[in-house]
């Protein structure tokens, strides 16, 4: 029984098989052209498929298009770059192991040293930090996002008993680009997910 079906997928698989082989070697060798300009038309041209017109073969006169690292200001850009990382990755660690590690349960304050970490580095940070702690700062939360229930995410309990909810990605982004002007939406737009500004 599974013979016959086996036997009726062969001309399929011989079909793919032939494909895939002038797609291969479309890509691996360039079209072939006369040597000279005088010489006819072997015909060749016409045969050559669409996926091996469409192939770019680079030559000397096309370089890659990739950066090189002994450019100055690539090189530069590098460095600034991984400065940005080394500054704010510890910043990137805790908050990330306050949110998703078993730390701290869905509703449970911080401890002060977390609290002082996180007002200190982040929530000033925050392009809306005084409108975040309104009345004023009884303690930093975390919580489920009544929006997202799956997403946790950091609170601010104010004195008055309500709580709102901060990016601490929007918190990092204004960081950023107060301490380093000049490269920062570069590397915001190379390190941060998009949407949330």
């Amino acid at each position: 029984m599974a013979a016959p079906l086996l036997l009726k997928g062969i001309p399929l698989l011989r079909l793919r098989l032939q494909r895939c082989n002038r797609f291969a070697a479309g890509i691996l060798s360039a079209p072939r052209r006369p040597w000279c300009a005088a010489a006819e038309s072997t015909g060749h041209e016409e045969e050559v498929s669409s996926a091996e017109k469409s192939s770019a073969v680079l030559s000397v006169r096309d370089p890659p298009k990739y950066h090189r690292w002994d450019d100055p200001v690539y090189r530069k850009w590098k460095d600034k770059e991984e400065e940005i990382l080394r500054d704010i990755e510890p910043v990137i660690s805790l908050t990330k192991e306050i949110l998703h590690s078993d730390r701290y349960m869905d509703g449970e304050r911080l401890t002060v040293a977390d609290e002082e970490a996180v007002v200190e580095k982040l929530l000033r940070h925050h392009p809306h930090s005084e409108d975040k702690i309104g009345c004023g700062l009884d303690s930093i939360m975390v919580d489920r996002h009544p929006q997202f229930r799956h997403s946790r995410c950091l609170f601010v309990v104010r004195t008055d008993g309500g709580w709102i909810d901060f990016s601490y990605q929007k918190c990092l982004r204004a960081y950023i680009r107060d301490k380093y002007p000049s490269h920062a939406e570069r590397f915001i737009r190379e390190h941060f997910k998009r949407g949330s500004g």
